[in-house]
């Protein structure tokens, strides 16, 4: 039900504040650049629990990769769906909705922490036509070295972040986080270092 109804409101462009202005970073000729991907890492356990619960959605040959065309139309239905899913789903941790430390879901009952929202803004924004191989779910550490999840959209300007601690849609290095991995282009079940190698975090919890 919760899918059915998001899925209206988007088709019908009922989203509240569906008209952001475009920011000047994301109208001008300014290149935010790729973050520097590295070798084959680990898998978070959370999205192979995940792909445990749903198989379906995980189940994808080897594909090329894809970006963004990053133009006032496509910021638009980014910007409308990162706001709309930071507004209407309540931030809560996973030990308390659901008893356990990290489980990864999609928060049909309106209720997640960060990497349940990524899942949600994955989720709609392909249903919206953008290629999932675009749509990288990513692990990065907080300035306390806190694990944390956000949607890396990889675009003709760059990478940028989707995060449900802003609103605001930042090229990757703007947004202070340190990038550990993220999905790979090619294979959603087979992850990317980013950067400098560094440990990952047990989990992400934000």
């Amino acid at each position: 039900m919760f899918f059915k109804l998001a899925k209206a409101i988007f088709g019908t462009g009922l989203v509240a504040g569906a008209a952001f202005a475009v920011s000047p970073s994301f109208a001008g000729p300014d290149n935010v650049g790729a973050a520097p991907v590295g070798g084959v890492t680990s898998v978070p356990y959370g999205w192979v629990d995940f792909c445990q619960r749903y198989k379906g959605e995980c189940e994808n040959p080897g594909t090329m990769p894809r970006n963004i065309d990053l133009t006032a139309k496509s910021l638009r239905e980014i910007e409308r769906i990162n706001r709309w899913v930071n507004k209407n789903i309540e931030s809560v941790s996973d030990m308390d909705h659901w008893g356990v430390i990290d489980q990864w879901d999609y928060p049909t009952d309106g209720k997640g922490d960060c990497e349940d929202f990524v899942l949600l803004k994955r989720k709609l924004l392909a249903e919206q036509g953008f290629p999932m191989q675009a749509l990288l779910v990513t692990v990065v550490k907080d300035k306390n070295n806190d694990g944390h999840a956000v949607l890396t959209v990889r675009t003709d300007h760059g990478d940028y972040v989707l995060d449900n601690m802003n609103d605001e849609i930042k090229g990757w290095k703007q947004t202070g986080y340190r990038f550990v991995k993220r999905q790979s282009q090619t294979d959603m079940n087979t992850w990317v270092s980013i950067g400098e190698p560094t440990s990952a975090p047990a989990y992400v919890s934000r």
